[in-house]
């Protein structure tokens, strides 16, 4: 018997290649963050905004953060110590710098060791990349905010930040072709 080898393997290269592309598609071409998946930390953090995922900070971040619920961006966010300890043990263990997201690292870049940002928004390389949004899409009425990810990208909630949905600021759409543009 006599078996031809060189399609098979051919074969098993197309499909392993195939595979490899597919993934990083899926990954969002690089620009993905696993998104949350504890019930409570939804439940909680998600009850005022979009839930973000725990790999776009460092632990020391998110340790501060949840040290200060009583002062949260303006807000009382205090919540049963318990809660808050189960949801920073959970933050803090899918940290950026806790390993296992691969664009963590490029969103941290430029940031200090030494230094534990609050803000996604103000981190160097969300910076750069939201450069071109002029100060008016920010107060647009479907947008308001920075923090507001899901006015402009499609796949927010499930850490997929490459992709813009229709009608997302025209600063996305040069960056991410879009079909419409939103009108001061």
């Amino acid at each position: 018997m006599n078996i031809p080898y060189r399609p098979l393997a051919l074969a098993l290269l197309v499909i392993g290649f195939s595979a490899l592309v597919l993934g990083r598609a899926q990954a969002g071409g690089g620009h993905y963050y696993p998104p949350v998946t504890d019930a409570v930390v939804k439940e909680e953090c998600g009850s005022c905004h979009l839930v973000f995922a725990p790999s776009m900070l460092p632990a020391r971040s998110w340790t501060r953060m949840m040290g200060d619920l009583k002062n949260h961006f303006g807000d009382d966010a205090s919540v049963d110590p318990a809660i808050a300890k189960r949801i920073t043990e959970y933050l803090t263990a899918n940290a950026a710098d806790a390993g296992g997201a691969r664009y963590s690292g490029k969103l941290l870049r430029g940031v200090s060791s030494a230094n534990a940002p609050l803000r996604i928004t103000e981190l160097p390389k969300w910076v750069s990349e939201h450069r071109k949004v002029p100060a008016w899409e920010w107060k647009h009425k479907d947008v308001r905010t920075k923090a507001n990810c899901a006015a402009c990208h499609l796949d927010a909630a499930a850490g997929l930040l490459r992709r813009v949905i229709a009608g997302s600021p025209s600063s996305c759409s040069a960056t991410y072709p879009s079909t419409r543009r939103f009108t001061p």
